[in-house]
């Protein structure tokens, strides 16, 4: 294929995602578990699968591990065996499937660069909510009515808001990174409270960390693992996912405070203030329950959990690495930026969301054989209802931390600080390829 020929694919750009032409055998939201690029499973005659194990203490782990007895798949299984979650020495499988596609598909690199047709988009969805929030201005929280467009307008177009911030953190859709910034901060407007400055930065070390267990915040912590890994627990979680997505990432670390979260904190009570004034308080209450409702047992909140989630368990062999992200090519991508696509997005976050699914198209035969969900609200609820799903079902990654008595140890302060270093305009790449959006 010519290097930037993209001809050929222009007339399958729209804005919904093309599914791969393979489709998993098993349920599609208990996805199969092929196993990433470069990972291999323990073989048979392996001493070190959880149904055999030689290593009967913490401290025989470590002292396996670090006289150097063990490959790294056994030190998973080994680890697996001594923590829940499934805990991983490999590096995240999106690097290295990004330098391969590069390297087979060259042309992908001219997808890359800003989507103007977001700002128009979300500009439409911010009037839509603030329409809404007007209209429901003299209802009540008792009101049928309130409930039902808090639902089905306010949840969806909150989350739309959501996932448009999420676009924006990574500079799709304006050249110059600060646009990006102040843009956010308009959109988070029908959100009530401010978000979009505090997002951006736990966003992009989740990209650049995937899995990190000192530094991804998207990964749940052991303590909401023990404590909510049962069938109450999990409907609590998935009730109110919303609220662990916006709190637990101040519990796992701080960041600096810079003058952009402050305007966001400015313009955000303002804006709260001006509407509260105006109209009284249900229009503030209807963005607030719209949030709650967009995060909790809503089809569009299925991503949450859809996108990293391993909700086959059993099928997980001892020693084999399951995937990290798994993508869903379903309609409901219509109303989330593609968002669906999540490999897609992890593999080249320097791509706009209208891009995707050619992405998927030309590298088709990197993405059809990954496990996929086609539904979100089936995830949510084999989720909650399936007994082997649970919090633990998360990869963690300890490539750069040490092993002692059988528990991870947190890297030095030093190093944590440096992850935590995000320029203003980073795109949540890890720094391998040369590609960037200023270039565009």
């Amino acid at each position: 294929m010519d290097l930037y020929n993209l001809s050929k694919y222009r007339s399958r750009i729209f804005y919904l995602p093309v599914k791969p032409a393979s489709s998993p055998s098993s349920p599609p939201s208990r996805p199969p578990s092929p196993l990433p690029i470069d990972s291999e499973p323990l073989s048979s005659s392996s001493s070190f699968s959880s149904s055999s194990s030689d290593l009967s203490s913490n401290e025989t782990v470590a002292a396996a591990i670090a006289t150097g007895n063990l490959s790294k798949d056994e030190q998973l299984a080994l680890e697996k065996h001594a923590d829940d979650f499934y805990w991983t020495y490999q590096e995240e499988p999106h690097r290295t499937r990004r330098m391969r596609i590069m390297r087979a598909h060259p042309e992908v690199t001219k997808l890359c660069g800003i989507e103007p047709l977001t700002k128009y988009i979300i500009s439409c969805v911010v009037a839509l909510q603030f329409a809404t929030a007007y209209y429901l201005r003299d209802s009540s929280l008792s009101s049928v009515k309130f409930w039902l467009l808090a639902y089905v307008i306010g949840a969806t177009a909150n989350q739309n808001v959501f996932l448009c911030i999420h676009e924006l953190s990574h500079n799709l859709g304006f050249k110059k990174p600060l646009h990006n910034r102040l843009f956010a901060i308009f959109a988070n407007l029908p959100i009530g409270i401010p978000y979009s400055a505090s997002f951006r930065p736990y966003h992009l070390i989740h990209h650049k960390h995937l899995g990190d267990a000192d530094l991804d915040a998207d990964l749940p912590t052991k303590l909401e693992a023990v404590v909510l890994s049962n069938l109450a627990g999990k409907a609590f979680f998935a009730t109110f996912q919303i609220l662990f997505y916006a709190l637990r990432p101040m519990f796992v670390m701080t960041l600096p405070f810079s003058s952009i979260h402050l305007l966001n904190i400015v313009v955000q009570l303002l804006a709260d203030f001006v509407l509260v004034r105006s109209f009284g308080w249900m229009p503030l209450l209807y963005f607030i329950m719209s949030d709650f409702l967009a995060g909790s047992w809503h089809p569009l909140a299925g991503h949450f959990i859809a996108e990293h989630y391993i909700l086959n368990p059993k099928e997980i062999s001892s020693g084999m690495t399951p995937p990290d992200t798994y993508s869903y090519y379903g309609i409901l991508n219509l109303f989330t930026y593609n968002v669906g696509l999540h490999n897609e997005h992890h593999d080249f976050p320097y791509i706009p969301w209208t891009r995707l699914p050619l992405l998927t198209q030309i590298a088709h035969e990197f993405y059809e054989p990954l496990p996929f969900h086609e539904s979100w609200s089936r995830v949510i609820w084999d989720f909650v209802f399936d007994k082997d799903v649970s919090l633990w079902c998360r990869v963690k990654r300890g490539s750069t931390s040490s092993f002692s008595k059988g528990k991870i140890v947190s890297r030095p302060l030093v190093e944590l600080n440096k992850a935590k270093i995000i320029h203003d305009d980073d795109v949540g790449d890890d720094g391998d390829t040369t590609i960037a959006l200023k270039k565009e």
